[in-house]
């Protein structure tokens, strides 16, 4: 099937997908704790069955049971060598169940690991993984391709280059929320689909996790920022236990109520994920029959993401500011450290520009005597997770251009692509095949237009090939080619003409180096400043400048408010209010000088911690001990009242999975450091308690679980983790062995939660003395009550206060 195809179909109705085939496969007899995939390669029949009672139920599209498709998810149970033959041979039996009208979309789901920058899996591994899962899929004969239940945006991203790079076939791509509406690793839904849609995927959707009313929330989010077709597949409520059985607690009828909602949200695909039955696809399906579908409206959007956030730029909204720091051109200092592979000026200038009020930051890494690429890489990595900003990559080097856009865990901007005969064809195809943006520079092979109609000869023969790429006036940021007023004054006349054709005219954003019109005056300040404001009035869209200027980025507020391009005014009370003009009149006089002293600032262990600067937290701690302090002073006063603040951060959503592991084994390593200092008679009886962690028997989910694992141990805990798909005996016993005080279970599926209760029974049976805390995406607290846990922990930093709260009881 083609895109096009597809399109047409979704078109002319709303598509109804399939619901949990893997729950109605057990109801007819699949074993818990079995490889669901080689079961039913063994047991076609039973798979046949199922999807047949959802296409009778009125399912257009039916998955194809490989979800856990991958080698390393099929390693678990030994068989990765059997990955192409099983994905072809599932595929096949989905095609004989769908006959011809009925589409068939191969299963893609998570590998279990984290890519990098966020995980130990590098990205040209993941790819390769989804290959081989996608090559068996191919030969068995699928329509189209989906990517589901993701919790990781560069997973998410890994899948969807390797069947790009394999097939023409469509792509669909959703992630899984929480409740908040973020993915574990922080992404929220506005920053996926610009990713996802920006990279190639044809379809964006959410699935699993959450129930009707808050993926709904989420659809009203994304709809207006969406240039594909939307997908939903929530869960039938929230899972409860009866009878000893796990059943969800809304009925097919109360799960199609809302299916009115959703598709004047604008859903173009709908169908369900845990807890729904072949009766619910069919109530779905009825509600929706004559549902005329509401189609996404734009064909392109003018927008940046990082793995955190999406950034929108808007021609009649306020000036969005690239910071321009890191890169080395005339800062000696800054080059002697990336030479010596020191990347802490990269993480400090994104920290003090993000602060500052950058919305972008501009990466640029070069300089002589370092490897550009590799140190592009190794920057983007680090600023994934110091970051919530989308990244301009910066480079005169086509390749390292590339390599990073592969790499980067969002929507990046390029700069910049000019009419140069040797680099403008290579990058814009570049930038097509992976979404980037980019400046359009207004230059030649030999010459630098000193005129606006110059400038826009050159810009629209660029714009005429990005064309034939398949990039529109929404991909490009038009540089506004600022040359310096010491050489000619009249360049400044020329420059805002141009900007003004640019937004005006050729209806496209802007951008401008603003530090280079003043080159070679004194006080260049009060020029660039000047000039921001000029460029503002003819539409300016994003200028690239240093932030941490107070009276540069106070202009900038100033000046959106004039042009009309902050409506309400609202950024600049904002900035006004935290930033009054007193302070500005004090630097002006020399008594405060805000960034300088950020600058001088000397880092204690508290904010290695907090910010997770793992490579330097030894020297910080041993100039901490150099001065006389105690290493039970600086472990009790610094790193735990910060990890502890982490923990306050993650709870907030202001921190996410990525920034907690990242604090957490900066801790880690500056306790490893001390301990030869620590005084071991004082340590406390609370780390001395031993926890047994556990994901209980048929599951084979542990990310969660080996999280909770490193907090815990970070917290000074004795963690025994016996792993995953343990059965209750083994549980109890080890924890009789160890005499622990807390037993920690986890589970994801609901067809697994239930081992939970087995595992509390038989200890309880023992007359055992013991806590159980329980934690997993299907897990509740009325749950835990039901079951007699003594306690419920929705992530790491809760299961941490838990344990806490439990070890006082005693």
């Amino acid at each position: 099937m083609t895109v096009q195809e597809l399109y047409q179909k979704i078109e002319k109705k709303i598509l109804i997908l399939d619901g949990a085939t893997g729950t109605e496969m057990q109801k007819k007899g699949m074993p818990q704790g079995v490889c669901p995939e080689a079961w039913v390669a063994e047991n076609p029949d039973v798979l046949i069955t199922v999807q047949k009672e959802y296409i009778q139920s009125g399912s257009d599209m039916i998955y194809t049971c490989t979800l856990g498709g991958t080698s390393l998810k099929l390693a678990e149970f030994g068989l990765e060598e059997k990955t192409f033959e099983l994905n072809k041979k599932l595929a096949e039996i989905s095609r004989q169940a769908a006959g011809k009208d009925v589409l068939v979309a191969g299963d893609i789901g998570p590998t279990g690991q984290f890519v990098d920058p966020f995980g130990e899996l590098s990205l040209e591994e993941a790819i390769n993984v989804y290959k081989e899962q996608v090559k068996g899929l191919l030969a068995g004969g699928v329509d189209l391709f989906v990517i589901e239940t993701m919790i990781d945006i560069q997973e998410t991203r890994a899948a969807v280059i390797a069947i790009k790079e394999l097939s023409d076939l469509p792509i669909i791509a959703c992630m899984t929320y929480s409740q908040e509406g973020y993915t574990l690793t922080g992404t929220d839904a506005q920053a996926a689909i610009i990713t996802l849609q920006s990279l190639g995927a044809h379809i964006v959707g959410c699935n699993c996790s959450t129930g009707p009313v808050e993926m709904l929330k989420l659809v009203k989010k994304i709809k207006p920022i969406a240039t594909v077709p939307l997908l939903v597949k929530p869960n039938a409520g929230l899972p409860k236990l009866v009878d000893g059985k796990t059943t969800f607690d809304m009925s097919p009828q109360e799960f199609a109520s809302f299916a009115d909602d959703f598709a004047e949200s604008g859903v173009n695909l709908y169908g369900g994920c845990c807890g729904t039955a072949p009766a619910y696809i069919k109530e779905i399906s009825q509600k929706l029959a004559d549902k005329k579908p509401v189609l996404h409206q734009i064909k392109h959007i003018a927008a940046l993401s990082s793995s955190r956030k999406a950034v929108f730029l808007d021609r009649q909204g306020p000036v969005k500011i690239i910071g321009e720091r890191i890169n080395p051109t005339g800062k000696k200092k800054f080059q002697e450290k990336l030479r010596a592979g020191k990347l802490d000026d990269v993480k400090r200038f994104a920290v003090e520009q993000e602060k500052s009020g950058a919305d972008v930051l501009d990466v640029n890494m070069g300089t002589s005597g370092i490897n550009e690429e590799e140190m592009m890489i190794k920057s983007i990595r680090l600023l994934s997770i110091c970051t919530s900003l989308p990244l301009v990559i910066d480079s005169s080097h086509p390749e390292v251009i590339e390599k990073a856009l592969r790499f980067y865990p969002g929507r990046a901007l390029i700069n910049s692509i000019s009419a140069e005969k040797a680099k403008c064809d290579r990058l814009l195809k570049i930038a097509a095949d992976y979404g980037a943006m980019f400046i359009t520079l207004p230059l030649t092979d030999n010459n630098i237009p000193a005129t606006s109609a110059e400038r826009i000869e050159v810009v629209e023969g660029i714009y005429k090939k990005a064309l034939q790429y398949g990039l529109s006036k929404e991909h490009m940021v038009i540089d506004g080619l600022v040359l310096t007023i010491s050489s000619n004054q009249a360049a400044a006349i020329e420059t805002l003409k141009f900007i003004n054709w640019s937004n005006n005219m050729f209806a496209c954003n802007t951008v401008c180096g603003l530090s280079n019109i003043s080159f070679g005056m004194p006080e260049r300040k009060w020029i660039n400043t000047a000039f921001l404001a000029m460029a503002v009035s003819k539409g300016l869209s994003m200028a690239i400048a240093n932030p941490n200027d107070p009276i540069f980025m106070n202009i900038k507020y100033a000046s959106d408010v004039l042009a009309n391009h902050d409506k309400g005014c609202k950024h600049y009370i904002e900035q006004m209010t935290i930033n009054p003009s007193l302070v500005i009149e004090q630097q002006i006089d020399g008594e405060m000088k805000k960034a300088e002293k950020k600058q001088s600032h000397q880092k204690t262990a508290f904010d290695c911690v907090l910010e997770g600067d793992l490579d330097i937290i030894e020297n910080i701690v041993q100039e901490e001990l150099n001065k006389g302090r105690k290493a039970d002073d600086i472990v009790n006063e610094d790193l735990i009242p910060a990890i502890n603040k982490v923990g306050e951060l993650y709870d907030k959503k202001i921190y996410f999975l990525p920034q907690l592991i990242s604090s957490a084994d900066t801790m880690k390593k500056g306790c490893t450091y001390l301990e030869p200092y620590l005084n071991q008679d004082t340590e406390d009886q609370k780390k001395k308690a031993k926890i047994i962690l556990a994901t209980v028997a048929g599951d084979i989910h542990d990310i969660g679980k080996n999280i909770v694992a490193i907090m815990l141990k970070n917290y000074g805990y004795v963690v025994i983790d016996l792993g995953k798909d343990v059965d209750a005996e083994t549980i109890v016993n080890k924890a009789i062995e160890e005499k622990a005080q807390i037993i920690g279970l986890s589970a994801l599926m609901t067809t697994t939660m239930i081992e939970m209760k087995n595992v509390i029974q038989l200890a309880k049976s023992k007359n055992l003395d013991i806590k159980f805390m329980l934690g997993g995406a299907v897990i509740t607290a009325e749950y835990a009550a039901e079951i007699e846990a003594d306690g419920f922990a929705k992530d790491s930093v809760e299961a941490v206060k838990l344990a806490q709260k439990l070890l006082e009881s005693y």
